[in-house]
């Protein structure tokens, strides 16, 4: 059964908030493979015009996920994880992510579309940090796979 237009647009409470530590973005550099310096060096980051270590550009993704899941488990929208997969994923920064920020997501369900029996939801995650200001935005493309016929 497609997903219920009327959700376009449904903004759901932000999440409690994140530390970023800069031994988790270490941690993260180096699963993903990148070993730019301004991610476990501060000199390294001062040197490039930040106070402390950066995140790479992907690490956000744990949080807006993780926040995305509110939107998921929403028994009113009546989506089937169990058919999800993930189809996409877009980062709009302000600015780059730093060690000691505190940040909140805040999800919003920005499209539902229905293509040959999938449905196809767009979930902006808004991050903020503790004094409110917008640091990046993740959007995050889901698919509901249509159920196989019998």
């Amino acid at each position: 059964m497609a997903l219920d237009q009327s959700f376009v647009g449904r903004t759901y409470p932000p999440t409690p908030a994140y530390e970023v530590g800069r031994e988790k973005i270490r941690e993260f550099a180096e699963a993903v493979g990148d070993a730019h310096p301004a991610y476990v060096d501060p000199e390294a980051a001062r040197a490039l015009g930040h106070a402390d270590v950066i995140a790479p550009p992907t690490f956000v993704f744990s949080i807006t996920y993780r926040a995305a899941g509110v939107v998921v488990v929403d028994p009113q929208l009546g989506l089937d994880y169990s058919r999800v997969v993930h189809g996409d994923q877009k980062f709009r920064y302000v600015r780059p992510v730093r060690a000691g920020d505190r940040l909140t997501v805040t999800s919003t369900i920005e499209s539902i579309k229905s293509l040959a029996g999938n449905d196809v939801l767009d979930i902006r995650g808004d991050v903020h940090d503790e004094a409110g200001e917008l640091v990046v935005t993740a959007v995050t493309k889901l698919v509901a796979r249509a159920a196989e016929e019998a």
